[in-house]
């Protein structure tokens, strides 16, 4: 028994030094954001800055998803993200939504070989049905089609919509949607024009 014991002692030493030496969370994500910007090269409007996180990229890159995230935690998310959505000044949240249809389908901005002149598509049809004419589109998002006709017309699900398209963090923590307005990848006529897409009862979301 002696032998066993003597020999399991250092076994027991390498394994708890190696637990003592195990890096934060904080100090494997400042490697590998060091690593990223010595990989990765500026081309075009692709710039460097995109790497950096703000609060919810970082919290998030902790619980992709919003896989357990802690209540805490998501609500804090959610109302510092909602303190900082952005209406319109006029106050008109709809605009024309033969235009947000051109901005659904409409996958271009951004990259590093766009025009950064050109205005940014939203590509909605990527991850959501929005209407019976487009055959191809993406399951990632839920379903919108018929999105007013389901939730009703009124100023509250306008404002609700125009919030969502801004930034979708401010009502769920970790979406994967992008935060379109608060981003600066869509103007804020752009949003109004999807906006209009999804509520106008005219429109083919809607019919």
């Amino acid at each position: 028994m002696k032998k066993i014991v003597y020999l399991a002692l250092p076994a027991v030493a390498i394994i708890a030094a190696s637990c003592a030496t195990q890096p934060s969370y904080e100090e494997r994500r400042a490697q590998a954001m060091a690593m990223m910007k010595t990989s990765f090269k500026e081309k075009g409007q692709a710039k460097l800055d995109r790497i950096d996180q703000d609060e919810m990229q970082h919290v998030c890159s902790q619980y992709p998803g919003g896989h357990d995230l802690p209540k805490e935690k998501g609500e804090h998310l959610q109302k510092s993200q909602q303190a900082a959505i952005k209406y319109p000044a006029d106050g008109q949240l709809l605009g024309d939504w033969k235009n947000g249809e051109k901005v659904a389908q409409s996958g271009q901005g951004k990259q590093y070989s766009d025009d950064p002149k050109k205005p940014s598509g939203g590509n909605c049809y990527a991850c959501h049905q929005l209407t019976k004419q487009e055959v191809s589109y993406g399951t990632i998002g839920p379903s919108l089609y018929n999105f007013a006709k389901v939730r009703g017309f009124g100023a509250e699900i306008q404002r609700y919509a125009y919030a969502k398209v801004f930034n979708s963090q401010a009502f769920t923590p970790c979406s994967s949607m992008p935060r379109f307005g608060h981003s600066g990848i869509l103007t804020e006529q752009q949003i109004k024009d999807v906006v209009a897409l999804l509520m106008a009862p005219d429109s083919p979301v809607n019919k």
